[in-house]
């Protein structure tokens, strides 16, 4: 019995208009630096126009690329809303590539953006499973206090009765041909800006360890702890952090050298450092293990993985054999591509957009 399982950091699935830009130059399209616009009414129109003109072949391309992942259930991060999950199932994935989610689950989170973690899934998988959803339940909720996880390093930015998810920890009972699975949705805080010396990675690991620890404590409540090794359950989402980083050295003129780099702590050590779960992704060659490029020009480029799908124990041995498959042909032309790795990209793909989005899907096929 196989499914397809595949998690997508689809960008800003929005169905509403973001103005914040003309008050605050840090959030202002780089369209409308170059005009000067003088009054907050005539930025809110432009604003309109330029979101709509790209809008559409910015999701196209989404569609695209979770077509092509050809998954049984998607999990999805930064989407708004139910209604514009809604629409932009029926109007791309159903209407353009043909196939589409009947079941939707969406539970509004903590992220002041409004954009939340969902889940789509179709009513039976390839090979005719029913798939079955018994219960979708938010842990957006707890707070630090709840778990006791406040420490010193949360403390400078952080209160004890703070949420701890930045978005949310969604849990997803299923039975698929009648078998127990368990997924746990997850968008974990992003890296934010330098702050007291450290980079942006460094400065936020604290909030993204806590929210590892506080899976761990969702999957260890529900399972009892020290007996989830046996159990059947994945991980899946952007965890905003890694473990390992291609740097990327050189220039378009001179050609680029591709150098692997281990790093000495991440947040993501909660979850594997004793095998909690296991990243299925180490099965691929370390050149072709991301997710996304990263750039802030040429002194500091890498690829990294921070989509994942973790499996429990049971879930790894059972699928041993299989390797996670990665969809890079939405990736903009700006993506620095390891040799052997280029791909053909969407029709209408520009340098840095239209996109499909930064984030890479990863898609499995799992034997449950």
């Amino acid at each position: 019995m196989s499914l397809r399982l595949a998690t997508f950091n689809i960008e800003n699935l929005l169905s509403r208009f973001d103005f914040s830009g003309f008050r605050n130059q840090l959030k202002q399209d780089r369209v409308l630096r170059l005009f000067d616009v003088r009054s907050e009414s005539e930025y809110q129109r432009l604003e309109e126009a330029r979101t709509i003109a790209h809008t559409d072949d910015t999701r196209q391309m989404s569609a695209l690329a979770i077509a092509d992942c050809d998954a049984d259930i998607l999990c999805l991060q930064e989407a708004d809303n139910m209604a514009a999950l809604q629409a932009f199932e029926y109007g791309y994935l159903f209407r353009m590539a043909g196939n589409g989610y009947r079941q939707k689950y969406l539970i509004e989170g903590n992220d002041s953006r409004g954009i939340d973690v969902a889940v789509l899934m179709r009513e039976a998988t390839r090979d005719g499973q029913e798939i079955e959803c018994l219960e979708v339940k938010s842990h957006a909720a707890l707070t630090y206090e709840d778990l006791d996880l406040f420490n010193d390093e949360l403390a400078l930015t952080n209160r004890p009765r703070d949420r701890i998810f930045k978005r949310d920890c969604l849990e997803v009972d299923l039975k698929i041909g009648g078998r127990p699975l368990a997924l746990y949705v997850v968008h974990f805080k992003s890296m934010g800006p330098a702050r007291d010396g450290l980079d942006g990675r460094q400065a936020t690991m604290a909030i993204r360890a806590a929210e590892a620890r506080a899976v761990r404590h969702v999957i260890e409540n529900r399972f009892g702890r020290g007996h989830t090794a046996d159990k059947m359950f994945a991980i899946c989402g952007d965890m905003n952090d890694y473990q390992e980083k291609v740097l990327i050295l050189g220039d378009r003129r001179n050609g680029y050298d591709f150098v692997p780099f281990e790093e000495e702590m991440s947040a993501l050590d909660v979850l594997s450092h004793d095998r909690f779960v296991e990243n299925p992704m180490s099965k691929r060659p370390v050149l072709d293990r991301w997710t996304l490029f990263h750039s802030r020009g040429p002194e500091e480029r890498h690829l990294c993985q921070l989509d994942y799908i973790w499996l429990s124990p049971a879930l790894a041995r059972r699928n041993a054999g299989s390797i996670p498959e990665i969809v890079r042909a939405g990736q903009p032309y700006r993506t620095i591509f390891p040799a052997g790795q280029e791909v053909d990209r969407y029709p209408r793909t520009g340098w840095d957009r239209p996109k499909a989005s930064d984030h890479c899907p990863v898609v499995m096929t799992l034997d449950i």
